[in-house]
């Protein structure tokens, strides 16, 4: 499961990366948790590359009421096609999401240590993810998003066992190209990346409280001066 991950390259960085054009100023978030507003990339109508913030957790368009259904943070690669909160999406609203690394965590309830994975290039990543447009009743309307996950890959799983899929950026166009409504060729994605395309650090606890921010939260354990 994917619950926390970071933001924090520069805008122009993130763009570049994500074949957009200009985008606007944003701040360097460490400690992205479920239901908070974060950025996706996805093809507009028109078939443009964009970014847009949306909710962190799916909501699908037959839901009658978002406060009373689950918050669905992760979606299962295996399962994409048969589940019904995931299976529109699949063919018609993929998206990425772009982070510079994901946090996981081992050990028993209560002695959970909190990992940090990272490209090894240190290159912000794109992790495949689906996006919905809940509308209301009442007019009302709502963009959600959920992560996909894969198992996991040599380099997380003493940690976790499973992943984010991540997509390489020359299948990005392939991934966010939905408008024939197919998910034909898509299989070759849902593989892990491939060992050793990231690295790990044991961090600091902090992390389990979604109200902390700051780079020190991705300070190794045994470097921190604060503790």
């Amino acid at each position: 499961m994917c619950s926390r991950y970071t933001l924090i390259s520069k805008p122009v960085l993130v763009a570049r990366n994500f074949g957009l054009p200009e985008i606007d100023d944003f701040p360097s978030r460490y400690n992205i948790a479920p239901t908070q507003p974060v950025a996706i990339v996805r093809n507009s109508y028109a078939g443009h590359r964009e970014m847009v913030l949306v909710r962190w957790g799916l909501i699908p368009d037959w839901v009658r009421d978002p406060d009373a259904f689950a918050t669905l943070v992760n979606a299962r690669c295996e399962t994409l096609s048969v589940k019904p909160s995931f299976r529109n999406a699949y063919r018609y609203r993929r998206c990425l999401f772009p982070m510079d690394g994901f946090f996981e965590w081992r050990g028993k309830k209560g002695e959970r240590q909190p990992w940090y994975f990272s490209a090894r290039d240190e290159r912000p990543i794109g992790v495949a993810g689906l996006w919905e447009n809940w509308m209301g009743v009442d007019g009302s309307e709502m963009e959600s998003a959920v992560i996909i996950t894969t198992r996991a890959n040599a380099d997380i799983a003493s940690v976790h066992d499973r992943m984010p899929l991540i997509i390489r950026p020359e299948n990005y166009g392939r991934w966010l190209d939905c408008k024939e409504g197919t998910t034909q060729g898509l299989s070759e994605f849902m593989a892990p990346v491939e060992a050793g395309f990231l690295v790990a650090r044991e961090v600091s606890s902090l992390v389990n409280n979604p109200q902390n921010n700051g780079p020190d939260l991705l300070v190794p354990v045994g470097q921190q001066s604060f503790l």
